[in-house]
């Protein structure tokens, strides 16, 4: 293909890195393959509906830092195994931070090309590689190119969104005949933790108030435990899944994950009575016990193949 042509909805070549909102004429974007934003109507409700672990708090650097702390080794050993290597072309739905991203670029190679997405791509932004194209794209909205992609991989966003079935779809759509999908989503729901199972293991008032407000905001908790099912109902092959789960201790990259984010929701678990304020910093104080135990969500990892 020669340099500068279209592939996949992003340009070939070293031109490639570069970053778009999304936006511009449903005609002239379907006419070359391209993604499509709805509108800048679209990009508000994104930016604005609602979503509580939003990439622009302080908080957020933490976050991505422990995410993928804990959670890249998994996610590399599916990729892997899914054989993604040069020439491949590969779609990171909810890029994050980078770190996935990143990877999948330095695996494909010159010769392959990788498109990060994101409804806020700032840290998406930072990277500085010749064959990763960044995009302002709200996966629950937005068109993606139809069987464009070698693979696609998203991880901890289709729980979060009320159009998860539709942003599924539109995923498994976007694969090429043979193109692998991998999906990585949280079950915080089935195990809770026990203190008469694991001594030290406490269920703290602010994580049962964090679980209410994410449920508010549309959050499927349960969501993982059935991505094998919903792979296989969509027609998908060779497919599989893998659970993982951690237990956080006090001073451990899990435990920083929960501080940052109870951190990050503290006021409008306040605000909604869902928690006072005392009951916070005494929940807080707690992370920092040396006997506290806490059992991670479980993330489930599953993939399938478009046949």
């Amino acid at each position: 293909m020669a340099k500068g042509a279209s592939l996949g909805g992003f340009t070939q070549g070293h031109t490639a890195r570069c970053v778009h909102d999304g936006i511009g004429a449903a005609s002239r974007n379907a006419s070359r393959g391209g993604l499509v934003g709805n509108s800048e109507a679209s990009r508000t409700r994104s930016r604005y509906s609602g979503y509580l672990l939003d990439n622009g708090t302080k908080e957020a650097p933490t976050r991505f830092a422990v995410l993928s702390s804990l959670f890249d080794p998994g996610t590399i050993r599916h990729l892997k195994a899914c054989g993604v290597s040069r020439g491949w072309n590969c779609l990171e739905v909810g890029g994050g931070g980078g770190s996935v991203a990143s990877w999948l670029a330095d695996r494909v190679g010159p010769t392959g090309r990788v498109l990060a997405t994101d409804i806020d791509p700032r840290f998406l932004e930072a990277l500085d590689l010749p064959n990763l194209e960044v995009r302002r794209h709200d996966i629950a909205t937005d068109a993606l190119p139809e069987g464009a992609f070698d693979l696609v991989h998203a991880r901890l966003v289709l729980m979060h969104l009320p159009e998860r079935k539709t942003a599924l779809a539109r995923m498994i759509s976007a694969l090429k005949p043979g193109g692998w999908l991998v999906d990585e989503e949280y079950d915080s729901c089935s195990m809770p933790p026990d203190g008469t199972v694991s001594p030290g293991e406490v269920l703290l008032q602010t994580q049962v108030a964090m679980s209410r407000l994410l449920e508010d905001g549309g959050v499927d908790r349960l969501y993982g435990r059935g991505l094998c099912g919903r792979l296989r109902a969509h027609g998908l092959v060779s497919i599989g899944a893998e659970a993982r789960a951690f237990m956080w201790q006090s001073g451990s990259p899990g435990a920083a994950l929960v501080r940052a984010t109870y951190e990050l929701l503290r006021d409008a678990m306040v605000d909604r009575n869902y928690i006072t304020p005392q009951q916070f910093e005494e929940d807080i104080a707690r992370l920092d016990d040396p006997d506290f135990l806490m059992p991670s969500p479980i993330l489930w990892s599953a993939w399938g193949r478009r046949p």
